[in-house]
């Protein structure tokens, strides 16, 4: 069941980023810009932070196997008309909706930690999360490689048809829960309480900051990275772009470090040199495009400093209120989407205007403010460094 739910996770958030890598070939598909194909990342992150917002707290309120399987059947059929888009249009409302459904992936994560037992909790949660994790980091490689071998609408077909075998393995296996109405808050309640948290807890504002400033950076990276593979001088293939997924695997890998400093009592600090180390990368792959070499080095590296950031984020907010913490992530989360999803309007246009080294410049920036304002932070209060 573990395991069932991991890979069900991992294949719904990968949902979200299978069109990375293929924005050249779809810009040459429907003969738009690359700014214009950029909007595609924008609308389905767009779509992901609204349905953390509006779908996740529903599965406080409604069986879970139910909400699963029909968002599930959403997807998939949100995937076929990704397929079948006779027009540029018709691809940007499908990705917003792709993004909309893929949303289960945060209701499994809390349903997981649900049924398990207090002693194995933390090792379930670990297992789903994990499965999540490789299906972001792996969605770009498996893009590519399909695109090359069978055209761009073959990923989308695929990915449904892998979606209708995972929505009817769920069905079938997941516990048909029953919720107690006597446990739960409703769903305007929940919404609002969200709102709350965002006002009356500065920490987890202040770690918005950092994360959404990372995840901005992070997305205009890989929005404009395959414009720059795709032109000289590389002039590399699809499959060849979606492998440069693989550094970034690396990169979150080595940010589990992250974890280890957080306990250590040195979160405040790994906090700033892990966003240098983010901002040292976007210098290094500004200045050194055409250095395939420098490329990975800085891929490498942006996904260390950002990965690592994300992680001492997640680890101080869920300190701030142990019975919200479902709360606290959909109110960071859904910030952290939403900038995600700017930061992919920027990017392409700042590649159109500027090229490679106007996104990098743009990416630096806002890991910069970010880096201004953890400066900010008073050093007397440990308990939210």
């Amino acid at each position: 069941m573990v395991t069932l739910m991991a890979v069900a996770c991992g294949l719904s958030v990968a949902n979200i980023y299978y069109v990375q890598p293929l924005l050249d070939l779809l810009a040459r598909s429907f003969n738009v810009s690359s700014g214009t194909a950029s909007l595609l990342v924008m609308i389905t992150q767009l779509g992901y932070a609204a349905g953390l917002i509006f779908i996740v707290p529903l599965g406080d309120q409604l069986n879970r196997r139910r909400l699963i399987t029909i968002a599930f059947i959403g997807t998939i059929v949100s995937l076929l008309a990704a397929m079948i888009s006779p027009s540029f249009g018709w691809l940007i409302v499908s990705s917003l909706f792709v993004g909309l459904t893929a949303t289960c992936a945060e209701i499994m994560v809390p349903m997981a930690a649900a049924l398990a037992t207090p002693a194995q909790r933390g090792a379930v949660v670990a297992r789903v999360m994990s499965g999540l994790l490789i299906g972001i980091l792996l969605a770009r490689t498996f893009a590519g490689i399909l695109s090359d071998l069978a055209g761009w609408r073959a990923v989308f077909g695929f990915a449904a048809l892998i979606m209708v075998i995972v929505t009817t393995l769920l069905y079938r296996l997941l516990p048909n829960e029953i919720p107690h109405a006597n446990q739960r808050m409703s769903y305007r309640a929940t919404l609002v309480s969200v709102w709350s948290l965002l006002v009356e807890e500065p920490t987890l504002r202040r770690r918005i900051v950092y994360g959404s400033c990372g995840f901005a950076s992070f997305t205009i990276i890989w929005t404009t990275l395959p414009f720059l593979l795709a032109g000289g001088p590389y002039h590399y293939s699809e499959t060849m772009i979606g492998l440069f997924s693989l550094l970034g695997a690396a990169g979150a890998l080595g940010a589990n470090a992250a974890g280890s400093l957080h306990d250590r009592g040195h979160g405040r600090v790994a906090v700033a040199v892990f966003m240098a180390l983010a901002i040292a990368s976007f210098a290094l792959m500004g200045l050194l495009q055409t250095h395939v070499v420098a490329v990975m080095l800085g891929l490498f590296f942006m996904d260390l400093g950002v990965q690592g950031v994300q992680i001492l984020n997640q680890s101080t907010i869920y300190s701030i209120r142990p019975e919200a913490r479902s709360r606290i992530t959909r109110a960071y989360l859904g910030c952290f989407f939403i900038a995600g999803a700017l930061g992919s309007a920027v990017a392409g246009f700042s590649y159109q205007w500027g090229g490679w080294p106007a996104s990098m410049a743009v990416a630096g920036l806002l890991e910069t403010a970010a880096l201004l304002f953890w400066t900010t932070k008073s050093r007397g209060r440990v308990t939210a460094p």
